[in-house]
């Protein structure tokens, strides 16, 4: 296991490139995507059945739709609700039976303008700009975070690069989410069980809600804990932050059975961590 001072810091300072860089790295990424997609090294889910649940909730959780932000239009935020109603129509009662793999933007598609989509908040490089689709990594994070508490294998995730708010307030452990972006980075999900999982998803009037439903009592449940947290001063002049997540199975006695690990983070901080946190989050705009 690689220790977190032995991590190399400078991997996660952006580098900046020219206009014309970033359309060839977008258009080359984009495409080794679909070609993944269409390779036939998974077996994507596509089936869905909305108009009734499997009978046995392995893991649920939901989250605030909104967040007062600092030096944010609000509006982001309602738009953001919009686009998150728009890509749960498409994710809302999947079913992932045995052997097959959830592909986040697979089932999404490309967040356009045309479908209806709405400019919401994006962060990029530890600063908010704004951009179509904006706020779909909520749903992102609260499939990924459900996911670790069932049996299901997580393929791809990708972690964010930046700790962008202070820790008040915060109910699950730093690196817990799963960031995306249309259509390279990807939240996969496989079911590596013999049974068939069903996600249900709903937009209400104040929190994302959703949950992984099964075909069978769950006999086990699972913990999420973090493990080898750290906060480093570094060369130039800020911190950084590692931290493990490990996932526990737990029998019905709330024994540990076992234990594995899930995700491994690393992340440059935007605000310090010896002062004291501000009312609300102070956001960077671009």
């Amino acid at each position: 296991m690689e220790r977190h001072d032995l991590y190399d810091v400078r991997k996660m300072i952006p580098v900046r490139r020219g206009p014309v860089r970033r359309r060839l790295g977008m258009a080359y990424y984009t495409g080794r995507r679909y070609l993944l997609w269409a390779s036939g090294k998974y077996r994507f889910a596509q089936a869905r059945e909305t108009a009734a649940s499997l009978p046995y909730v392995h893991a649920s959780h939901a989250t605030p739709l909104l967040r007062q932000l600092q030096g944010v239009d609000m509006c982001y935020q309602y738009n953001k609700i919009t686009n998150l109603r728009l890509a749960v129509q498409h994710l809302d009662g999947l079913l992932l039976r045995p052997g097959e793999t959830m592909s986040y933007w697979k089932l999404i598609g490309r967040p356009t303008y045309k479908k209806g989509y709405l400019d919401g908040l994006i962060l990029s490089c530890g600063q908010f700009g704004h951009g179509v689709g904006g706020g779909l990594c909520q749903l992102s994070n609260l499939i990924f975070w459900m996911t670790l508490h069932t049996p299901l294998t997580v393929d791809e995730r990708y972690r964010h690069s930046h700790d962008v708010f202070p820790d008040s307030g915060r109910t699950q452990p730093f690196g817990s989410g799963a960031t995306c972006a249309y259509p390279h980075r990807d939240l996969m999900i496989t079911n590596d069980t013999g049974r068939t999982f069903q996600l249900r998803l709903h937009v209400g009037e104040t929190h994302l809600e959703g949950a992984w439903h099964c075909d069978y009592e769950p006999y086990v449940r699972y913990r999420v804990v973090e493990r080898d947290h750290e906060i480093r001063p570094e060369f130039f002049g800020g911190y950084s932050r590692h931290n493990r997540l490990y996932r526990q199975t737990l029998n019905p006695d709330g024994e540990v059975l076992c234990e594995e690990l899930m995700v491994e983070n690393h992340a440059l901080m935007m605000y310090s961590p010896l002062l004291s946190p501000p009312e609300g989050p102070i956001v960077k705009k671009a």
